[in-house]
């Protein structure tokens, strides 16, 4: 199996993304402030899953997973933050939330699949 075959990772490099083009848009400094942070969040959630995947074993790959679900509610704080300071529309928070929950499950989901002996690259 391939990294890129990981829907929980497909899903993070999608989210990344789309939060990316919703941060381009804002004014310097709330980029300066709120948007670098959110976007260092989420980047972090599909990066610890790509180390951990790369680790040989179990115990630092599900250990990388534990880092990637932490970037991901540091993310669901600064989305919180931005909807809050009037950066998000209620519509858009509301997707982006939703998302993030749909992403915090796959990967509890996939930490849970690691188990105790390392498979993901054979």
């Amino acid at each position: 199996m391939k990294l890129e075959d990981l829907q929980v990772y497909k899903l993070s490099m999608d989210l990344g993304n789309k939060i990316w083009k919703i941060v381009e848009k804002w004014s310097y400094f709330e980029k300066d402030t709120i948007g670098k942070q959110l976007i260092r969040s989420i980047d972090s959630v599909a990066a610890n899953l790509s180390e951990g995947f790369g680790r040989f074993h179990f115990k630092d790959s599900k250990n990388f997973g534990y880092y990637s679900r932490g970037s991901l509610f540091e993310t669901k704080t600064w989305i919180k933050k931005s909807f809050e300071r009037d950066l998000l529309k209620e519509k858009e928070f509301n997707e982006l939330v939703k998302e993030i929950d749909r992403i915090g499950i796959k990967i509890n989901n996939y930490i849970k699949s690691i188990g105790n002996s390392k498979t993901n690259n054979k």
